[in-house]
């Protein structure tokens, strides 16, 4: 005590415990079959660095696996796992893609519901199992085919707006860049007369790529999610309502919307003056032969 004040002198751990005997370190050990009570336990009993799900599915032996095929197709890449984890400095930023953004991905492209790929929580706990089967052997190229389109799709998702989006859909980038990437694969799906089944990813990147219009077509799913935006903010809503973007983006029936903009945009650009060259070419990059289409992931 020094005039009546207390003194508090914080020593580093580090130096301290060379000095100190018989120091203790309290901690709790559970030994519990059940894999599912224990995840809980670790969840909800952490409130200084709170553990989420996905920091509990880092280590599943299939995301490790995925980590393994990805950096030995690409060795230039990485795959991160790990919630704060950074890739080496030397690593292609064009092939680092990180578990969490995966997940959003499968949610959106093969699961076909973007709605729900801004809960983090349900990709890697409730929907889990669904979106990282034991038995499917997800290729790397399909990875990286999905993360090729996002970094597409963050190309015109910027303050400068260059694609005209509604200001509206840019205010919700942490929801609506993924109704974006299912837009991409429905352009497939109704091109082909598909849209009960998903495109492969790698396929479509082949085929677009081919034929140099993957701006086109980022740049056609854009406008046909302002189109869906747009006819459903002009529908009459119900008595004492008004409609919100934010729960419409968060909404399935959003889905309904945005895939009958994509219909009535290709049913109606034959029509329009001067498209015809460009629709061919256009039609030529969203063909894909039937065994390049798989069924839907179900997430609901």
């Amino acid at each position: 005590m020094l005039n009546n004040k207390k003194i508090i002198v914080v020593l580093p751990a580090y130096n301290a415990g060379k000095t100190l005997e018989d120091t203790y370190i309290l901690f709790r050990f559970y030994e519990i079959p059940q894999t599912e009570r224990a995840d809980k336990i670790s969840i909800n009993t952490n409130s200084q660095s709170v553990v989420k799900p996905r920091d509990l599915r880092s280590n599943d032996k299939r995301v490790l696996n995925l980590k393994k095929v990805f950096e030995q197709k690409y060795p230039h890449g990485y795959f991160v796992t790990k919630r704060g984890e950074q890739a080496p400095a030397e690593k292609d930023k064009k092939y680092v893609i990180d578990l969490a953004e995966i997940g959003k991905y499968f949610m959106a492209w093969h699961s076909q519901r973007p709605n729900m790929s801004y809960s983090e929580t349900r990709i890697f706990d409730k929907y889990f199992e669904s979106l990282f089967k034991r038995d499917r052997d997800y290729k790397p190229v399909d990875i990286q085919a999905l993360n090729f389109w996002n970094q597409e799709i963050q190309k015109v998702w910027t303050k400068e707006n260059p694609m005209g989006l509604n200001e509206s859909l840019l205010a919700m980038r942490a929801y609506a860049p993924y109704h974006h990437l299912f837009a991409i694969s429905m352009c497939f799906g109704v091109m082909n007369n598909k849209t009960d089944r998903v495109p492969i990813p790698s396929k479509t990147i082949e085929r677009a790529k081919e034929f140099n219009q993957i701006e086109q077509i980022v740049k056609i799913a854009g406008k046909c999610i302002n189109t869906a935006l747009k006819s459903a903010s002009n529908k009459q809503q119900p008595e004492n309502r008004v409609f919100s973007p934010q729960n419409w983006i968060k909404n399935k029936t959003c889905l309904d919307g945005i895939t009958a903009a994509i219909d009535q945009y290709f049913d109606m650009l034959p029509t329009i003056e001067g498209a015809g060259s460009n629709y061919e070419i256009l039609k030529k990059a969203l063909s894909l032969n039937q065994e390049d289409f798989e069924y839907r992931w179900a997430a609901d």
